[in-house]
């Protein structure tokens, strides 16, 4: 299990700047940017963003005093955030479905024509990157991409994470492997970010525009870090009004934080539950009222974009890996395929089983055999070593509290036989077990944990609903989503789930009965000021 967080601590290079310029006057600004010794890092409609090395925001103020320039402003970073079951098999060659599959309806509905999802993150496995090889379990006739000069190719992952995000979307329905929430879905990938794993708000703003220029109609960004931009925040604005959804992770530090760009307006924040319908303890809960200002001048606005508006399942998500970047696993106890969460240590072993108890000491009895363990009092590289010390040729740990066991066998490792954690559930019946198989091995689908697995689960549910609803604009997809989501946690809208666990067949029933406009208002706070946005996406707007 891998789980990516991020504080939402602003995290800044303190030399980076975004320039808003005024129409036409673009090449007027780079040339007094570059005079003044910035050097230009992103060059997008209406705005760049440079660095000046060692000038503070006041300093390059000064610097470029210029009627052509609108604002100068400092670039935040940005950073990635990493009741139901998987299926359980082997998908090197069966294909199985995540808990948030059927969790949020996804297996309810069938993906119609017409969507296409935005993902911005660390790009792809469509060759071999950073992680691992090509995974054939993306249709990739249906996906384009765009570089970054300082992230390479968009199909050469920056890691595991993007890939495990266009996974969680769109994966293929094929027959192996993994299904996506919406199978086959149309993606663009934009890469911004690659294995360290940062990267600006200029970079998203300016993704935004490509996410547009591509067609897409669903922007999904599992990231964020502190700190609000009004460049990055009119780009998704932007997007939000002709017609688009834009959806962000909300953050994996378990606070009441607001992180950006998921607390803007424009922005359907996510937050994260477990397969029994429980919050996720690292999904962050910013109240959605935001206080402006200070004293005499203070404002207070109360909005569904500052706040989490549903969740989805983002704890332990299979999806895709890099091929060969996971590490997978399998069991079997009496011919019996039980669900398994690989330890360390690659390898297959089958035999005869053996029962250790908590396998705090060496047993003779284990000799040759698959060492069945329970969870409790010592170390699991403990377990595993006197499992192995006393001639095991496996070892299977099955939890002592709900659901799936995983772990690791620490570092350094000093055991060598493979070793799987299992369910409590399934204990019993491993314990009854007179032979079972473990299996090791690298594989090209593995788990993560974050608000950053749920993110991508919503925006496939979006694409499902919106695909059978296509003269819906993008905030008419938004609003039935709140409206249908299934409520958790304290009666009503709450800052944990929001509205609730997202359900895709619900809102698709929802549009059906009440067309576009819906019967009830989401409760986005806004008094209805915003103007009507236009419908179908930035790819039917202008």
């Amino acid at each position: 299990m891998l789980a990516l967080g991020t504080s939402t601590a602003v995290m800044a290079d303190d030399s980076r700047f975004v320039i808003q310029v005024e129409p036409g006057k673009k090449g007027i600004v780079k040339a007094l940017a570059n005079q003044m010794g910035g050097e230009i890092k992103v060059d997008a409609d209406g705005f760049i963003a440079a660095s000046f090395d060692g000038k503070s925001l006041d300093e390059v103020k000064g610097l470029l005093n210029n009627p052509h320039i609108r604002l100068i402003e400092e670039d935040p970073r940005r950073v990635l955030l990493a009741a139901y079951q998987d299926d359980v098999g082997n998908p090197a060659v069966e294909q199985l479905a995540p808990y948030a599959y059927y969790q949020s309806q996804a297996n309810q509905l069938t993906l119609q024509s017409g969507q296409k999802v935005c993902v911005i993150d660390s790009g792809i496995a469509g060759g071999t990157g950073e992680t691992g090889g090509y995974n054939y379990d993306f249709d990739w006739s249906v996906i384009t991409g765009d570089n970054d000069s300082g992230t390479g190719n968009w199909n050469e992952d920056g890691g595991p994470h993007g890939t495990h995000v266009a996974g969680t979307v769109g994966a293929a329905d094929n027959g192996f492997g993994v299904i996506g929430m919406a199978p086959g879905v149309p993606m663009h990938i934009i890469k911004v970010f690659n294995a360290a794993g940062w990267g600006y708000s200029s970079d998203l703003a300016f993704a935004a525009q490509k996410c547009t220029n591509a067609g897409a109609n669903i922007i999904t960004m599992s990231l964020g870090g502190g700190g609000a931009n009004s460049t990055e925040e009119n780009a998704f604005n932007t997007f939000r009004a002709n017609g688009g959804l834009v959806l962000a992770a909300a953050g994996n530090d378990g606070n009441n934080m607001r992180s950006y760009p998921a607390g803007y307006k424009s922005v359907m924040m996510i937050g994260a539950n477990d397969a029994d319908n429980n919050i996720a303890d690292f999904s962050q809960f910013p109240s959605n009222t935001k206080t402006s200002g200070r004293g005499k001048r203070a404002t207070t606005e109360t909005h569904d974009g500052f706040g989490v508006e549903v969740t989805a399942g983002g704890v332990d998500t299979l999806s895709t890996y890099p091929a060969g970047g996971a590490t997978l696993s399998s069991m079997s106890a009496d011919n019996t395929a039980y669900a398994s969460s690989a330890m360390e240590n690659q390898g297959f072993a089958a035999g005869a089983t053996y029962n250790m108890g908590t396998a705090e000491a060496t047993d003779s009895g284990a000799n040759g055999k698959i060492c069945i363990i329970a969870r409790g009092n010592i170390s699991f590289q403990d377990k595993v070593a006197n499992c192995e010390n006393s001639g095991g040729i496996g070892a299977i740990i099955y939890n002592n509290e709900p659901g799936m066991l995983y772990g690791t066998l620490g570092s350094p490792n000093n055991t060598s036989i493979p070793a799987v954690g299992a369910t409590q559930a399934d204990g019993p019946a491993l314990e009854a077990a007179s032979a079972a198989s473990v299996d090791v091995s690298a594989g090209d689908y593995g788990y993560m944990s974050g608000t950053s697995m749920a993110t991508p689960a919503v925006a496939g549910v979006a694409a499902l609903v919106w695909s059978n609803h296509p003269t819906c604009s993008g905030e008419e997809i938004r609003t039935a989503l709140k409206a249908t989501a299934e409520d958790q946690g304290a009666s009503g809208r709450d800052d944990y789930f929001g509205y609730g666990i997202a359900k895709a067949a619900a809102a698709s029933n929802y549009l059906n009965a009440n067309a576009c406009t819906g019967a009830v208002d989401g409760g986005d706070g806004d008094g209805g000021g915003d103007p009507e946005p236009c419908k179908g996406g930035p790819k039917k707007c202008g």
